[in-house]
């Protein structure tokens, strides 16, 4: 089956484009130790997706660096969604800074032949461009080459109908995103997609699994899942209603949650998988927002709340004038196709991370919902602070990592934190306690550092990192300076000096 031809803006470094940041400016946002995206100046002094932050550095002194908020990438992103809608109601976000529309149907307004689906992919570039983004758009059959065309030439091309396995004949198979795949197929010398698609079918079927067979479909220039056998025997969309209308954006969150494990539950009755997935808000005053996500059937409960509290976050931006909170959440699963399975444990049965969810949510039943949590990064100037604990199926707070943290102790994270610090000394030469004073001089080199009773020489040292928190509450506020030492017995320590009084908060192995 060909796929249908589809017109894609793809707005390059998105998660840069996000924060503020714009291509001129050395820019890196970064995920763990990782470069995630950087902005094409960056790119210039040699930074690169994959990168770690440190190596980033070296290539490009002054980069910025920035953690990732992908609450921010999906919430801006609306505004993109909202000026194609302008061409068409029919928005489809693939993710964040990449959204979809049908061409034929847009170019028929303009005429309906191949020079009218230019002028579409122009008129749309155009559109998101006046407000103020970099963007390319491209046409072809299928999302996937569709993509790739919005990333090709100046602002992307149109490829002709019919011709997109010529197009992506060239293209490496690392394209498709699935490394493990890529480097399989590189081994077996099979380096391009053309290569991949000249594969016999069944051969592929039988050799790999289902997710690579959707590969060889999309390298073959088709859609990756055949069409569902049969309608639903039933209306498989969900729908929450408050009354009163909820005022808070969790409340509606928590109920998306629920929403989708319901509609999880019916896909799975019936056989089938959501490829594509609407999400329906309206208020207490009537007004609606309907937004199609792209779901592949990769969407978990707690994915598809993330995304309702994009849209969220979007209509009451948009509505300004409208309160009175939301009344109607509504998911409506848009295009479905024949599920294929999943790959069960090693031990048959069901696969181990759907065994932890079931008795995660059964411990959480028992003991409740703070029972069990998970870490997830977030932002702080200490090393007990780069982690927050959330309960097991939750979102992590979007505000965890914002900032910047002045003080913050430069990477890498200490592979030790104390539960509690460890009360410490420092001495000079001499003997002579090491202070800090109102302006973070030290009194004298620190030569000596006891702790937990062990007295060891100091043979490397720097700091401070002054950090004054909380000022604004009298009450509550906070003076401290860290210092990294290296000891003589081959060890390295973080402290940091409160008070007058030392302790040793974390250690490097």
């Amino acid at each position: 089956m060909t796929a249908a031809r589809a017109l894609v803006v793809w707005c390059p470094d998105w998660p840069i484009t996000a924060l503020g940041m714009d291509a001129a400016t050395p820019a890196a946002v970064v995920s763990g130790a990782l470069v995630e995206a950087c902005s094409a100046a960056a790119r210039a002094s040699g930074v690169r997706r994959g990168q770690r932050v440190r190596d980033a550095q070296r290539h490009c002194p002054g980069l910025e660096v920035r953690d990732r908020d992908p609450d921010a990438e999906g919430r801006r992103f609306e505004s993109v969604a909202v000026a194609v809608s302008g061409v068409t109601p029919w928005v489809e976000i693939v993710r964040p800074g990449v959204c979809a529309i049908p061409a034929h149907g847009a170019a028929r307004f303009h005429g309906g032949g191949a020079s009218d689906e230019e002028s579409l992919r122009v008129h749309v570039q155009d559109t998101v461009v006046e407000l103020g983004f970099d963007c390319g758009a491209g046409v072809a059959d299928g999302l996937f080459a569709a993509e790739l065309a919005a990333r090709a030439g100046e602002g992307g091309l149109v490829v002709p109908e019919g011709g997109t396995p010529a197009f992506l004949a060239p293209y490496p198979v690392s394209v498709l995103g699935r490394p493990e795949l890529a480097g399989l197929l590189v081994r077996l010398g099979v380096r391009t997609l053309g290569a991949f698609a000249a594969l016999p079918a069944r051969d592929v079927t039988g050799r790999f699994g289902a997710d690579e067979v959707r590969a060889h479909r999309l390298a073959r220039g088709l859609s990756p899942r055949p069409p569902a056998p049969r309608a639903p025997l039933a209306d498989l969309s969900v729908t929450a209603e408050f009354d009163p209308p909820a005022a808070a954006a969790e409340q509606v969150i928590f109920a998306a949650k629920s929403l989708a494990e319901r509609l999880h539950a019916a896909l799975a009755a019936e056989a089938l998988t959501c490829v594509r997935l609407g999400i329906e808000v309206t208020g207490a005053d009537g007004r609606t927002l309907t937004r199609l996500w792209r779901h592949d059937g990769a969407l978990s409960a707690l994915a598809v709340a993330e995304r309702v509290r994009w849209q969220l976050s979007s209509w009451e931006t948009r509505d300004e004038e409208g309160e009175g909170g939301v009344a109607l959440l509504r998911l409506l699963p848009d295009q479905l196709v024949a599920d294929d399975g999943h790959q069960e444990a090693l031990w048959g049965g069901t696969s181990v991370s759907d065994r932890v969810a079931r008795a995660a949510a059964r411990v959480q039943a028992m003991l409740g919902h703070q029972a069990i949590t998970r870490p997830y990064p977030a932002g702080g100037r200490g090393p007990a602070e780069h982690v927050v604990r959330v309960p097991f199926g939750d979102l992590p707070p979007a505000e965890a990592a914002a900032g910047p943290w002045p003080g913050r102790i430069p990477d890498p994270p200490p592979s030790t934190v104390h539960r509690e610090p460890l009360p410490a000394a420092v001495t000079d030469a001499g003997g002579a306690p090491v202070t800090v004073d109102a302006r973070c001089a030290v009194s004298a080199p620190p030569r000596h550092v006891e702790i937990a009773g062990r007295r060891l020489g100091v043979t490397a040292w720097t700091g401070p990192w002054p950090a004054r928190e909380r000022w604004w509450d009298p009450a509550r506020t906070r003076r401290r300076a860290r210092f990294q030492v290296v000891t003589d017995d081959g060890g390295a320590h973080l402290l940091v000096v409160e008070g007058g009084r030392w302790y040793a908060e974390a250690g490097y192995a």
